[in-house]
C-alpha cells in the first residue's frame, strides 16, 4: 500500500526554516541566506505620516512607497486597514480573530509559513505586525533587524514596480486570541492606583512623554532601543540599561504609546531579554486620555 502524508504533517523545509528562528528577530544576513524559501513570506508593514484635513498628524498606508523600494519577493501588510480594526474608535486597534486570520491569508500566510516582517521606519511598524502574529496562536515570526534601512545600507538587492496581489494562502492558518497578550484600561488604572501589581513602560518620543504620560511610567521611547548607526536593535547589555527601572520592577509589565505601535517595538525589545510577562495597552493614551477623568502626569 502506498504511504501517503498526513494532512497535518509538517514540509521538511518549512520545519527547518522555522526551527532556524531563534528568538524574535533575523539578521539581514539570515534573511539573504533564506530569501525565496518555501514555506517564508517577507511582509513590509510600513505605515507612514500624513495630515488630515484639520492639519493633524495621521498615519496612512505605506503601500506607495512599497511599491517603490521594497525586498525582492515581500509582500505588503496594511496596518491601516485589514491588520487593524479601521471601524473601531481608536487608532489602530486590533482587529478580531476572523478579521486578523482573513488579511494574514490575503498576503500568503497559511498554518506553516514562516513570516519576516519589516518596515522602512524604527522598526516600530514591524514589531507591531510580529506582536499581532504572536497575539493571534502565529509564532512562526520575527522582525528583520534593522529593516530595509539596514538592509539597503548593506548594498543588498531590492526591486520595485507594480505591486501585485500576494498569492492567498491555500489553507488559511486559524487564528484566535491567546491569552497574556492584552491588558485595558481598567487594568491599567489599576496598576496606577496600586490595587494591582504591575510596570508601565511608555514608548512615545521623549518630548511627547515630557508632556504627558500615565502616572508611574518609565519612559523607552523607540530611538533609545536602536543603534543610530545601523538601525538596528541594541544589544542586550545596552538594552538592560535602558530599561533598567523596568526590569528592577515587579511584573507584568505594560506597554503603551499613542496607539499601541511604538510600544510593539519596547515589548520585542523585553523579549529580547528574556520577559515574558509582557502585555501592550492596545488603546494607549488614545483610549486613556479619551476619558477626562484619567490621571496625566508630566516632567514639568
Amino acid at each position: 500500500m502506498t504511504e501517503t502524508s498526513s494532512p497535518s504533517a509538517q514540509p521538511a523545509a518549512t520545519t527547518a526554516l522555522a526551527s532556524a528562528l531563534d528568538g524574535p528577530l533575523v539578521s539581514t544576513q539570515w534573511l539573504a541566506d533564506h530569501l525565496g524559501a518555501e514555506g517564508l513570506v517577507v511582509l513590509d508593514a510600513t505605515a507612514v505620516p500624513s495630515r488630515d484635513a484639520d492639519g493633524h498628524t495621521v498615519y496612512v498606508s505605506g503601500r506607495p512607497a512599497f511599491a517603490e523600494t521594497r525586498i525582492p519577493g515581500s509582500a505588503f501588510a496594511d496596518l491601516v486597514d485589514g491588520f487593524s480594526d479601521a471601524e473601531a474608535p481608536f487608532a489602530f486597534t486590533r482587529p478580531g480573530a476572523d478579521a486578523f486570520a482573513e488579511a494574514a491569508a490575503a498576503v500568503g500566510v497559511g498554518p506553516e509559513t514562516t513570516v519576516v516582517v519589516y518596515d522602512t521606519a524604527l522598526g516600530q511598524w514591524a514589531s507591531r505586525l510580529w506582536y499581532l502574529f504572536r497575539a493571534f496562536g502565529h509564532d512562526r515570526v520575527a522582525v528583520l533587524d534593522g529593516g530595509l534601512a539596514k538592509w539597503s545600507a548593506e548594498g543588498r538587492p531590492v526591486e520595485a514596480g507594480d505591486v501585485h496581489a500576494a498569492q492567498a494562502a491555500a489553507v488559511p492558518a486559524p487564528a484566535a486570541e491567546q491569552p497574556g497578550f492584552w491588558v485595558d484600561t481598567e487594568e491599567v488604572a489599576a496598576i496606577v492606583d496600586g490595587t494591582r501589581p504591575g510596570a508601565l513602560v511608555c514608548g512615545t518620543p521623549a518630548r511627547d512623554f515630557a508632556a504627558r504620560h500615565i502616572p508611574g511610567s518609565t519612559s523607552a521611547p523607540v530611538a533609545r532601543l536602536l543603534d543610530r548607526e545601523t538601525n538596528a536593535f541594541l544589544p542586550a547589555a545596552e538594552l538592560r540599561g535602558v530599561l533598567a527601572d523596568v526590569l528592577a520592577a515587579p511584573g507584568p509589565i505594560v506597554v503603551y504609546c499613542g496607539a499601541g505601535i511604538a510600544a510593539a517595538a519596547d515589548a520585542l525589545a523585553l523579549a529580547l531579554l528574556g520577559r515574558n510577562d509582557v502585555l501592550l495597552y492596545d488603546g494607549s493614551l488614545g483610549e486613556w486620555t479619551a476619558d477626562p477623568a484619567a490621571p496625566l502626569a508630566s516632567a514639568a
